[in-house]
C-alpha cells in the first residue's frame, strides 16, 4: 500500500503538525503492509525535516514542492497540484496531515484528513480576522470533502461531532492518538549556551490558548515570593505565533529578560535532554487537540502541571498535578508547580501503551483499510 502524505504546510520552523506529520511517516514505514510512503512538503520545510526528525527509512521518499510560500499559492496548490502528484505517483491513499481544501472529485484514490482540533470554531483569537474566516472554511470543506477523519483525541471527536452533527454515521471516523518514541533519540544539550540547571519548561506554539502569559506571570511570582530557587530559568521552546509580541512585552515589563529563554528550532534529541532535565513541564492551555508536548513528558517521566480541562484528564495520568484557571490562575499554577516539585521523582517502569507505535500504526491500517474496502 502506498500511502502520499501531504504536509505542505506554512510554518518555515518545526510545529505539532510538521512533528505529527514526520510520526505518521515514521510508524506506517514499520509496517509490513505499507510498501511506500511519500511525504510532500514546501521546499522551505525541507532543511528543518531533515535535520529536527528521524526519518530514515527505506520507505520513506521524499516531495520538495517548489512554490511560493503565501496562502494563496498553497491553496491552489492543494485544489490543483495535489491531485495531480497523487495521480503521477499511483497513491493508494492520500493523507492529510491537517485539514486543508481540495476538490474530492480530483482526487484519484480515498482521502483521510487528521483533525488536530476545532479552533478556527472555538479559539478564532488564534487567527484573527478575517483568517478564521478561510480558516473556518477549509475545515469545513475538508471536513465534508474527506473519506475518513482521524481525530487525535476523544475529546477532539467530541467537538467534531458538536460542530458536524452526525459526521460518524456520513464518514469513516476514528480516534487515534498521536504516538511517542524516544528509544532512538539520544539526548543532546541544546545549542543555545544560555540554557542553565535548574530550569521550567514548556513547550506550546505562542498562541492565545496556550496561555503562556499565565504562565510566565506565575513564574514572575515564584521568584518574587522566593519560592523556587533564585536561578531556575524558565524556557519556552515553540515557534513563534500571534501572541509573541505579547509575551515579548511581558518579559520586559517583568524584568525577566534575563531568566526567560525563548527557544524555536531544536531537534528531537534536544527536545529530549530538555525534557530529561527540566524541573518540571508546564502546560497551562485553555483549550488543546490532544497535547504531544505533554504525552512526551510523562513518557520521559517528568513532572508536569497542566491546567485541568478534558483533554489534559483524557491524556494525562496520576504524574500529573492539575491547576484551576478559573480565578486567581496565575496564582493556581504557582501553587501547583510549588506542590509538584515537593514530590517525588516518578517511576517510569510501564509505558502507556496508548500512545505505543504499534498501536497507532494498527490503528492507521484499520481506518485505511475501511477506506479501501480490504
Amino acid at each position: 500500500m502506498h500511502i502520499l502524505i501531504a504536509a505542505l504546510h506554512r510554518p518555515t520552523k518545526p510545529t505539532g503538525v510538521c512533528r505529527h506529520a514526520a510520526n505518521l511517516a515514521r510508524c506506517l514505514a514499520d509496517t509490513d503492509k505499507i510498501s511506500k510512503v511519500t511525504l510532500v512538503i514546501g521546499s522551505w520545510q525541507k532543511d528543518y525535516f531533515e535535520s529536527s526528525f528521524s526519518l530514515k527509512s527505506d520507505k520513506i521518499a521524499w516531495v520538495n514542492v517548489d512554490i511560493e510560500n503565501r496562502s494563496v499559492t498553497r491553496n491552489i496548490w492543494f485544489l490543483s497540484g495535489l491531485p495531480k502528484l497523487a495521480k503521477q505517483l499511483h497513491a493508494d491513499l492520500v493523507h492529510l496531515a491537517f485539514p486543508l481544501p481540495f476538490f474530492r472529485q480530483l482526487l484519484p484514490c480515498p482521502v483521510v484528513a487528521t483533525i488536530h482540533d476545532l479552533y478556527p470554531y472555538e479559539y478564532p483569537k488564534n487567527f484573527g480576522y478575517p483568517n478564521v474566516i478561510f480558516n473556518q472554511l477549509f475545515l469545513r470543506q475538508c471536513v465534508n470533502n474527506s473519506d475518513g477523519l482521524s481525530c487525535v483525541s476523544k475529546y477532539t471527536l467530541e467537538r467534531l461531532k458538536n460542530y458536524f452533527p452526525h459526521i460518524e454515521q456520513r464518514k469513516k471516523t476514528a480516534v487515534v492518538y498521536n504516538y511517542v518514541d524516544f528509544s532512538q533519540v539520544t539526548p543532546k544539550v541544546p545549542n543555545a549556551s544560555n540554557v542553565k540547571l535548574p530550569f521550567l519548561l514548556s513547550v506550546a506554539q505562542h498562541r492565545k490558548n496556550k496561555n503562556l502569559d499565565i504562565l510566565i506571570q506565575a513564574y514572575y511570582l515564584l521568584l518574587k515570593n522566593h519560592q523556587i530557587a533564585d536561578l531556575t530559568q524558565l524556557i519556552i521552546v515553540g515557534s513563534s505565533g500571534p501572541e509573541t509580541d505579547n509575551i515579548l512585552n511581558q518579559i520586559q515589563a517583568l524584568s525577566l529578560a534575563n531568566r526567560v529563554l525563548l527557544m524555536t528550532s531544536i531537534d528531537d534529541d534536544e527536545l529530549c535532554w530538555l525534557y530529561n532535565n527540566c524541573d518540571l513541564l508546564v502546560v497551562p492551555s485553555s483549550t488543546e487537540g490532544f497535547c504531544l508536548p505533554l504525552a512526551e513528558a510523562l513518557y520521559l517521566a517528568c513532572k508536569v502541571v497542566c491546567s485541568d480541562i478534558p483533554i489534559f484528564r483524557e491524556i494525562g495520568n496520576h504524574n500529573c498535578t492539575y491547576f484551576e484557571l478559573q480565578g486567581d490562575n496565575s496564582q493556581n499554577l504557582a501553587q501547583a508547580i510549588i506542590n509538584c516539585l515537593s514530590k517525588p521523582d516518578y517511576d517510569n517502569n510501564v509505558s502507556d501503551q496508548r500512545f505505543s507505535k504499534l498501536k497507532v500504526s494498527q490503528q492507521y491500517l484499520d481506518l485505511y483499510a475501511k477506506m479501501l474496502k480490504f
